[in-house]
């Protein structure tokens, strides 16, 4: 358990780790509150299962890229310490299940020997930024946005400025107007512009802000039409700050950036987001434009000719799955995985009969799909063979047959109904009863297993999300219906309108409804969104009527898809410290810890986390002392206004003739420099100290 302490290079990784190895030994003996120890291990990446008493890991892949080395480890991973699959996300990763807490630890370590991480891929900070998955080989990109992608990750990884917000933070980057990475439904999205001023090329971003899916679906605004690539870091950092200080921190169906700027309004948010500059960082921040070189092409072989092992079905292959880069010559060739499952010997099969043929670069695609790149037209055919070897050479890539799902209650603490089958099976209906839909890339279905929207429904043509219905006095597993919503382009797309609720079983008959009237209603050429529009929901509503009928259920309209039980609404068990912990001296332990933080940083000459840490001392403190007189405040912005009102003004505690707004949010009013470091690092160690002796003296009465 202790190899990897001499193993790793990295001494704030190996800090890291140790610091969870430590937790989780503190967690076990009840020196930790729940709730707390919740919030850390999710930072790192480990996430409770509907399963008692084990974990979900996630492993977070910047942008979806993964070498085959990496891969591989991760398979190796996987194989010691979970069960033996890969499950590819929407948002890029890759999750392994079936994990025992005190091993999480260890397995980090070892990941991170191939630079690989955990750090931040759950929990309330900012998730892996995503980014289009063809970026650098997409013909239409103005730039590849990959380093970009990447400098974003890379600043905000461990920053101070978003550890321990209300609520996670999305980002994304879309390689072209196409908006292949959904930018209207993340926190941050940026989408490439070109122009050019004194006869030189200059790269920027149009920036959505607030969007976001779930029950209550925002689409993003448009705050910049242009804004230099040397400014999207510290714009971010701005966002994240307000976010952080204003934010919902209680309810946790509010929490979202989106509900703060509907709270605030835009044009207010916006101007707080001005406001805080002066404490960024960094005012400017040039990206490293050579920070993810394209990979190299697998070397030129002659290829002995190739027979396709099916002949039409390679030709539907290559119509759906291949395309043309942009460099001239080579080929992207995008591989479909069901329900984004890739059993770990798969996988090494898979690596070892693509080595010859495409770059030593993989992409994870949103859909849960794999990108290869760099293939010479004279090796597809040896490729396609390959993977149909492997039952990896389904057509339809990103089709009406490449359906999208969350794992639902495989695994999933909140899922309602099984999505992991329903998929495969809408899957088997489209391949059996539509098959020429394959070539239809404008129709996209897409499957949570809740309201929460891990498998997009909210942005789906043909969306489902797991609910239940009450019927003959039993509960019935069910899903809500969900049409018309996609992506538009440029940063603009449609959140899709919820139609009825059938049981889950009649899913089936809900597709085939909606296509066969498609298929006889829509005008020539008239894409799905078109035909939704042009007929309404109503028209849809009393289209699936029949379907939506409850009073002709058969008893195995009960039973839930790959369940073979009556269904039940269920939630998994979390950990549980299993004794009650004193809350406010938890949160004295942490702000004595955070100040270490500050003290470590100014020592490294990092005045700016300094700052943002000793921020979070006098945060911690105030809040410590405020639950004492029964105030729980739901933001920082709360905290710091109940703290003027119950101790200030009360005069119970006296900041020098200050306020306690006045002292703290000296943080936006002034330079990050190591004069207002130092002073700022001072105030927190005294106001610690005078909270501690409040505290003492409240205990003591």
């Amino acid at each position: 358990m202790q190899s990897f302490r001499t193993e790793l290079e990295n001494p704030v990784i190996e800090r890291d780790i140790i610091d969870l190895e430590q937790k989780i030994r503190a967690f076990r003996e009840g020196k930790i509150h729940d709730e707390k120890f919740r919030s850390l291990r999710l930072a790192r990446g480990v996430y409770g299962q509907r399963q008692p008493g084990v974990q979900m890991v996630r492993i977070k892949l910047p942008f979806g890229k993964v070498t085959f080395k990496q891969l591989l480890k991760i398979a190796d991973i996987s194989d010691e310490y979970a069960s033996r699959n890969l499950h590819l996300t929407t948002r890029q990763d890759i999750q392994i299940h079936y994990v025992s807490l005190e091993k999480t630890p260890e397995l980090w370590a070892k990941l991170e020997q191939d630079d690989v991480t955990l750090r931040e891929a759950c929990g309330n900070t900012v998730r892996n930024v995503t980014a289009s998955p063809a970026a650098g080989i997409d013909p239409d990109e103005p730039f590849d946005v990959s380093p970009y992608a990447h400098g974003m990750f890379s600043y905000l990884l461990r920053n101070p400025i978003c550890q321990e917000m209300g609520r996670k933070f999305k980002i994304s980057f879309s390689s072209s107007d196409a908006d292949t990475a959904f930018s209207f439904i993340h926190d941050l999205g940026f989408i490439p512009k070109v122009k050019i001023e004194n006869g030189q090329e200059v790269r920027g971003f149009k920036v959505m802000l607030g969007g976001g899916l779930g029950a209550q679906p925002a689409l993003a605004h448009i705050v910049h039409e242009f804004l230099h690539e040397d400014q999207i870091v510290p714009y971010t950092e701005s966002v994240i700050r307000v976010f952080d200080r204003y934010g919902e921190r209680n309810n946790r169906n509010k929490a979202r950036l989106k509900f703060l700027i509907q709270k605030l309004g835009l044009d207010e948010f916006l101007k707080f987001v001005a406001e805080e500059r002066t404490a960024n960082k960094v005012k400017t921040y040039k990206i490293d434009r050579d920070t993810v070189p394209q990979p190299a092409p697998a070397a030129i072989i002659e290829y002995p000719q190739a027979e396709v092992s099916n002949a039409a079905k390679y030709k539907h292959w290559r119509a759906t799955n291949v395309f043309e880069q942009k460099q001239k010559g080579f080929y992207g060739v995008y591989i479909k995985v069901q329900v984004g499952d890739i059993p770990t010997e798969q996988g090494r099969k898979l690596i070892d009969a693509i080595r010859p043929y495409v770059a030593d670069e993989i992409r994870i695609t949103p859909n849960q799909g794999l990108l290869l790149k760099f293939a010479r037209e004279e090796a597809l055919p040896h490729l396609f063979n390959a993977l149909l070897a492997l039952s990896l050479a389904a057509p339809g890539f990103d089709s009406i047959a490449d359906v999208t799902t969350c794992p639902g209650t495989d695994t999933c603490n909140l899922g309602i109904s099984n999505s992991m089958t329903l998929a495969a099976v809408l899957e088997d209906v489209i391949y059996n009863e539509y098959e020429d839909l394959i070539y239809n890339r404008d129709i996209k279905i897409k499957i949570s297993g809740c309201m929460n929207s891990c498998g997009q429904h909210g942005l789906a043509h043909i969306g489902f999300h797991g609910s239940s219905l009450k019927a003959q006095g039993k509960v019935l597993p069910s899903v809500q219906v969900l049409l018309g919503g996609g992506i538009v382009g440029n940063g603009v797309g449609r959140a899709a309108d919820k139609v009825t609720k059938v049981p889950a079983k009649r899913a089936t008959q809900v597709l085939r409804v909606v296509l066969n009237d498609y298929q006889a209603n829509a005008t020539d050429n008239e894409l799905f969104n078109d035909y939704y529009d042009r007929l309404g929901k109503d028209y849809f509503y009393q289209l699936l009527r029949p379907v939506a009928d409850l009073t002709t259920l058969q008893d195995d309209e009960f039973v839930d898809w790959g369940h073979e039980e009556t269904f039940a609404t269920a939630i998994g068990v979390g950990e549980c410290a299993g004794v009650v912990i004193d809350l406010v001296a938890t949160l004295i332990f942490e702000a004595e810890e955070k100040f270490g933080w500050a003290q470590q940083a100014f020592e490294n000459n990092a005045f700016a986390d300094s700052i943002y840490h000793s921020y979070s001392v006098f945060i911690s403190s105030a809040k410590a002392v405020l639950l004492d007189k029964g105030v729980n405040s739901s933001t920082h912005a709360g905290i710091i206004r109940e703290f003027d009102n119950q101790y200030v003004a009360t005069a119970e505690i006296d900041l020098g003739g200050s306020t306690f707004n006045d002292l703290i949010l000296q943080i936006n009013k002034n330079e990050p420099s190591e004069q207002f470091a130092q002073q700022y690092l001072q105030q927190a160690a005294n106001f610690i100290q005078t909270v501690k002796v409040k505290r003492e003296t409240l205990v003591s009465e």
